[in-house]
């Protein structure tokens, strides 16, 4: 049987994307980039076990914030922030299975970027008509952010979460799903690691406050 996507190599493995045999370079060369691989493929997550991330093209030095630094004394501090924002973007995969590394990096970016323009100047920042999935997630890490500061406001009487915190933890996680990603199209390799760590979680920040869900920073 010959490969489903080269035709001249031997098919000996089975590609779900593919809905065929292919063979082992072209399941090598293809892998996230024109193939859809599901995050269970055990080809897949064999190369994930022998492979670190492996990026394509790498970001513009901007849109990796240099000029925020993150200490890890904050992240300590703020865990149930961090917890919420992976969370949420979590949920978001739950929901939608197509979502992928790049358009979750493409929100945060947008989300940061807006963030740092109001911040130094006043302006509204948005990115020229933002995708649909991208939308979803920055609608759902807004609406985790009003219910964060309601919380705040219930127990304390004020809402203390500012927006130079808020920040530190996007341009974090920004930085962590680059560090993840295999840069590929169609890589899931850090949404897949935040969904074998917060799938049974209920409530991004109610789950956030219980000390066995206290979130280890690698």
């Amino acid at each position: 049987m010959s490969c489903a996507i080269c035709s001249i190599r031997k098919g000996k493995r089975f590609c779900p994307a593919a809905h065929g045999h292919i063979c082992p370079q072209c399941c090598g060369e293809q892998r996230e980039l024109t193939l859809d691989c599901p995050s269970d493929c055990v080809y897949l997550q064999q190369a994930r076990q022998h492979e670190g991330p492996c990026h394509m093209d790498e970001p513009p030095k901007e849109e990796m914030f240099p000029g925020i630094e993150v200490p890890e004394e904050f992240l300590q501090a703020n865990q149930v922030l961090l917890f919420g924002v992976w969370s949420t973007i979590s949920d978001r995969y739950a929901a939608d299975r197509s979502l992928t590394d790049r358009e979750v990096i493409r929100a945060l970016t947008n989300m940061a970027k807006g963030l740092q323009t109001r911040m130094n100047s006043g302006l509204v920042y948005e990115e020229a008509l933002p995708g649909l999935t991208q939308q979803a997630i920055l609608d759902a890490l807004g609406q985790l952010l009003k219910e964060f500061r309601e919380i705040e406001r219930e127990r304390a009487g004020y809402a203390a979460l500012k927006d130079a915190e808020v920040l530190r933890m996007l341009v974090f996680t920004l930085r962590f799903a680059h560090s993840q990603t295999s840069g590929r199209p169609r890589s899931r390799r850090f949404l897949d690691f935040l969904r074998e760590r917060f799938a049974d979680s209920q409530s991004s920040i109610i789950a956030a406050d219980e000390p066995s869900s206290r979130l280890i920073v690698p």
